[in-house]
């Protein structure tokens, strides 16, 4: 089966030898100078295309961490906001009432810590007095001026007061542990507190507003959806063949529906980020990083063209190129010397060279850069460039 290629230029050939084409035929004139080249096997850069989507770097979903009621949204799609803004404002009354619980429980517990060690000082001084009294008694008793019963009386108030003691730095301990547990709540209490304002986590765009007051926050909803439009990236999907010729820092040619850069349209692109998307297809997840623009913006579908190996290709000056119409031809010269319009089809331009994919065969001479009054069959004579 012919390929569509091959049968385009066959039908061209057919139409240039019915007469149909726009060529003329040449007397036998005296021969005409041209410059004549040879049609060459040389390496082709090749490139292939991936289309993709713009997303921003860096985007935030912002959501409550409690459930409450929403009081006021501050922004709306397409405001700036600086880093710290308020962006929406929860009914924090609960909260607030939270807190204030928190803080005066941390208080009371801090006053009962600082009982519990007066009570440890009361002890010890009992203590000091119950040692003294028992050693006391104990030389009184050695001296036969005490009686055996009040030395069991001293040894009795000094155990009593050493039990006193240690029960003292007991509930010392215990008070210490409520009042560092009451404080510890009272600074969540004050987290959570800040928790009925939501801030901007950086200097952004909002794109998005999914929330309105009135409406119930609950934990993890997003509220809005902030972006940074300081980086913007051209996601793009690649097959695992391509994907192993893409490495992080290749450079790519970029170019956005909505944003077209200088000339054609292309700008250039590095490779930031390669990430695996989807095991069982083994497609991978390619994002280019943009150059700064004031058109860029979330959503703009693009394009990206990245290199492959270069290959192999016939191909012939681009001067050599005569477009007529939606055909393509060059001039051959013959065995006879004779200029010969010949239809091809051609592929991608490298530079100066075009690759033919039909019509020519290597080493066939060619007028490399025929002027507009050479007709198909003029006698013509050169030089190879």
């Amino acid at each position: 089966m012919k390929s569509p290629v091959i049968g385009i230029v066959l039908a061209a050939v057919v139409s240039v030898s019915c007469g149909s084409g726009p060529q003329q035929t040449a007397t036998d004139s005296a021969p005409v100078a041209v410059a004549v080249g040879r049609v060459d096997l040389r390496d082709v850069a090749a490139s292939f295309e991936a289309g993709g989507v713009v997303r921003a770097r860096a985007t935030a979903l912002i959501a409550g961490r409690v459930m409450a009621p929403i009081t006021q949204v501050h922004v709306n799609p397409g405001d700036r906001v600086r880093r710290g803004a308020a962006l929406v404002t929860l009914d924090g009354r609960e909260i607030q009432a939270d807190k204030g619980r928190a803080e005066a429980a941390s208080l009371s517990a801090v006053e009962a810590a600082r009982a519990a060690e007066a009570d440890v000082r009361g002890a010890e001084a009992a203590l000091v007095l119950a040692r003294a009294t028992h050693d006391r008694m104990a030389g009184l008793h050695n001296k036969r001026s005490a009686t055996a019963q009040e030395l069991d009386q001293a040894v009795a108030a000094l155990a009593a007061a050493e039990a006193q003691r240690a029960s003292a730095q007991a509930r010392l301990a215990a008070a210490n542990a409520a009042r560092d547990a009451a404080q510890a709540s009272a600074v969540a209490a004050t987290v959570t507190a800040t928790y009925s304002v939501l801030t901007a986590p950086f200097d952004g765009i909002v794109t998005e507003r999914r929330a309105d007051p009135g409406s119930m926050a609950t934990p993890g909803a997003p509220l809005l959806v902030v972006e940074d439009p300081a980086t913007y990236r051209l996601e793009i999907q690649l097959d695992e063949a391509r994907a192993a010729l893409v490495h992080v820092g290749t450079t790519a040619s970029v170019r956005l529906d909505s944003a077209p850069g200088e000339g054609d349209g292309w700008t250039s692109g590095r490779v930031a980020e390669i990430a695996r998307v989807d095991p069982t297809s083994h497609t991978f997840l390619v994002k280019i990083e943009l150059p700064p623009a004031a058109s860029l913006r979330s959503g703009l579908f693009g394009r990206a063209r990245l290199s492959e190996p270069a290959r192999r290709a016939l191909t012939v000056p681009a001067s050599a190129i005569i477009n007529r119409g939606q055909l393509t031809f060059v001039y051959i010269v013959d065995a006879e010397g004779r200029a010969r319009l010949r239809p091809i089809a051609v592929g991608s331009a490298d530079r100066d060279r075009v690759e033919v994919l039909a019509g020519l065969r290597e080493g066939e001479a060619i007028v490399t850069s025929p002027s507009p009054s050479l007709a198909d069959g003029t006698r013509v004579t050169g030089e190879r460039q």
